[in-house]
């Protein structure tokens, strides 16, 4: 479940749309801890279930230590091809083959997917999600070509597809820098011949930026100042706190032809966000 980076104040009151890509439970799995463990309350899976269920009382309250508080709105996550913006649906426009969304959330991707005759499987820690984006597809899409429904983390999962599809901030899933290598790893393991990798994210250095040199303020306890700490709370349940990681396109290009991948930038946004593909070298 895709975390866009945007700050309702910084951005242009755009929300901080804190997607978990490869498990939108609100919390992580350790990563690439492939053993099955116990996993707190389902607050995300309850949420888009309240909204589907047309018991929507409240949103999500995102609370961050680094950056100011924000609410993530449940109809937007539930948002039609022509309310996403443009870096999505330029995402969209590009799957080709067997569509992986991996951190489906509400579905709204997967949606449009199957009703454009593309062939899409869906994963997502959350249960509640699966629910709801299995349920959107059965009685929304004309075509119904939902293949698999996967309630797992990405790193469990081994299979391979055309197309890995990231959004809402798809580099959230690496937690951490240290991550980033092996997680390409995984997924370019997962990608079929010709395969690609349609990942977003943002860059935060403007948000750190001194005013006065142009210099970029660094947090000591991080490696880097994408690394962000978060939790969400809904209807007086709060999550453990988990780690998320934006990361500008110049340090993902990097990582990429380290892993023997090639990076593509396929478009901005104007708030600091991009797409990019990222295909096998």
């Amino acid at each position: 479940m895709v975390f866009y980076a945007t700050l309702q104040k910084t951005f242009c009151s755009r929300y901080v749309y804190l997607w978990l890509v490869a498990g939108a439970t609100l919390t992580l799995l350790p990563f690439y801890k492939v053993t099955k463990v116990s996993t707190p309350k389902d607050i995300y899976g309850a949420a888009l279930l309240d909204f589907y269920n047309n018991e929507y009382t409240e949103d999500i309250t995102v609370l961050s230590p680094t950056i100011e508080d924000d609410i993530l709105p449940l109809p937007y996550l539930f948002r039609t091809f022509a309310e996403m913006p443009t870096i999505e649906q330029q995402a969209l426009l590009l799957c080709k083959g067997h569509t992986l969304d991996i951190g489906c959330g509400a579905g709204s991707h997967a949606l449009w997917l199957t009703d454009n005759n593309q062939e899409v499987s869906i994963i997502d820690q959350s249960a509640g999600a699966i629910t709801v984006s299995r349920k959107r597809i059965h009685t929304l899409s004309r075509k119904r070509m939902l293949k698999n429904n996967i309630t797992d983390s990405i790193w469990n999962h081994t299979s391979q597809y055309d197309t890995l599809l990231l959004l809402m901030n798809g580099t959230g899933i690496f937690e951490q820098l240290s991550n980033v290598d092996n997680a390409l790893q995984h997924l370019k393991a997962m990608l079929k011949p010709g395969g690609q990798i349609l990942v977003d994210s943002s860059d935060l250095a403007f948000l750190f930026r001194d005013e006065e040199d142009g210099g970029i303020w660094q947090d000591a306890s991080t490696d880097y100042y994408g690394e962000v700490t978060f939790s969400m709370q809904y209807k007086g349940e709060t999550t453990p706190d988990f780690n998320w990681l934006y990361l500008d396109f110049e340090l993902l290009k990097k990582y990429a032809q380290k892993n023997e991948l090639c990076a593509e930038l396929i478009v901005e946004g104007d708030h600091y966000d991009y797409l990019a593909r990222l295909t096998i070298a």
